[in-house]
This record gives structure tokens, sequence and C-alpha cells, in this order.
């Protein structure tokens, strides 16, 4: 998402379309993993480096596009599915489609657990939607001493729609977890950890629209923005999160035995 500017901005037109590219395009990927339904994908950097940019793929039957799109934006839901998130919320809007969030995440035992803050932008194109972020600074938000600050270069989903009830899901990310990480962790990222999270994804859509009918149904405020109550925050409190500024830890000595068993099945 860098234009090599040090200025925060909002990604426009030229940016989602960019993004797109990325995720229907096969040249310069490496398949990484191929099964029940994913794919999984790197790109460019050698694999002992942490700092991969990983693409993955699944068809989601039975779940229209529009619902996953819900899915995604649905942070009282997310609560339900993503069984590694410890907390997330809003922080505040930038514009009707664009706001300030945080986020922290379970990593496997012994790595220490990471957060985020970052802008996030969708669009809706058609039937199809996008969903993109970066990392920023918040004044209010510095790093936490209980978590190691990540960085998200870029990450985003495109649904594309697939048919009248059905859609195929993107997701694409290259972060920064500003740790030297074992090379086990990077290769279990493609071949355990992001499959599991696409499967995820796709068994909480199936139970969205029961779960929706019982709590809010008509509230959507990234549907409708006059429904957003989240106080307005302005670019100019923000500034671009480098990982250089960030701690990073060396976490390369941690052995794969001790690793928590809770993400080792796809």
């Amino acid at each position: 998402m860098s234009r090599g500017s040090e200025m925060v901005y909002i990604p426009d037109d030229s940016d989602f379309s960019s993004f797109r590219d990325q995720c229907e395009s096969l040249e310069g990927w490496h398949c990484r993993y191929n099964k029940a339904g994913v794919t999984v994908w790197s790109q460019g950097q050698e694999e002992s480096c942490t700092v991969q940019k990983i693409k993955t793929r699944i068809s989601c039957k039975d779940v229209p596009a529009e619902t996953l799109y819900d899915v995604l934006h649905d942070t009282r839901y997310r609560e339900k599915w993503d069984s590694n998130m410890i907390e997330t919320y809003d922080i505040g809007r930038l514009t009707v489609n664009a706001d300030v969030g945080y986020y922290s995440w379970k990593c496997p035992s012994p790595l220490k657990n990471r957060d985020f803050v970052t802008l996030r932008s969708w669009l809706p194109l058609g039937n199809d939607y996008i969903i993109l972020n970066y990392s920023v600074k918040h004044p209010k938000y510095p790093p936490r001493k209980d978590f190691v600050r990540a960085v998200s270069l870029q990450t985003g989903y495109l649904i594309k729609a697939n048919g009248a009830g059905a859609c195929v899901l993107y997701y694409l990310t290259q972060v920064d977890p500003r740790g030297s990480l074992p090379k086990w962790v990077v290769n279990r990222v493609s071949q355990f950890v992001a499959p599991k999270a696409m499967k995820k994804i796709y068994k909480a859509g199936l139970k969205y629209p029961e779960w929706k009918r019982k709590h809010d149904p008509e509230y959507k405020p990234w549907v409708y923005p006059e429904q957003n109550t989240l106080p307005t925050v302005s670019l100019a409190e923000l500034s671009v999160q480098h990982a250089d500024s960030l701690e990073n830890i060396d976490e390369t000595g941690l052995p794969e035995d001790q690793l928590s068993t809770s993400d080792h099945e796809a």
C-alpha cells in the first residue's frame, strides 16, 4: 500500500484495482498448498524471510458474496468464529468507507502475541467486494508491553460472486511480524495457519445469516454509513507505521516441538 510517501492516505480506485489484479494474477506466485478447495501461494521472498507475501483462495458454496462481506466487517460476530483473536474494536471513522481499528491475536505458544493498528477501507464493486488495510500509528494507541506490535504492509480480501448463492474469497497479506522467526513458523503459515483461517471464514459465512437474525439484523454500518456512530478521526492524527521504529524480537531459537497444538491441523 506504500506510495513511497510518509503521508497516511485513504486508498483510491487505483489501489483497489491494483489489489484486485494481485489477487487474480498467477504471475510471480508460487503454489505452496492446494487441498480441499483451498490454495495458498507465496511471492518473491526467500522462504527464510519472515516478511512474505501470502495469498490464499477458497471457493465458498452456499455463501453469497454479500454475506461474506458482512462477516468480515462485523466485529461483534468475529468474537464467535475467530478463536485466535484476543480483542478487536473500531477506533474511529475517516470517511464513509474508511476507518481505523485495533486487532490483537494469539500466536501459537511459545511465540509472543501480536497486535495491529490499521487504516481499513472497503469498496463494493457490483457483486464483488474489496476490503483493504495497512498499519498506521495513532497517538492514543501506542505499542503495548504485553504485545509485539506487528506491521501490515498490505492486507486485504477480494470477494467475488460465483453465481447467485456462492462466492470465491481471496485473502492477500504482507505482514512484518516484528520478530526474527524460525523457518518452521514461516512454513507453517502457508501449510497450516492460512488454510485453517480460510476454512474458518467459510464456516462463519454459513452460520452468519442465522446469527444475524438474532443480533441487530438491520445494523450494518459498513453498508449504511448513517448508522456509524464512531468518533471522527482526522488523517492528520495518523502517521505511517514503519517497522524499523518498533521493537524487533528474536524468536529464531524456539523449537517446533514446543509449539502449542491448536494450529497444527489445517
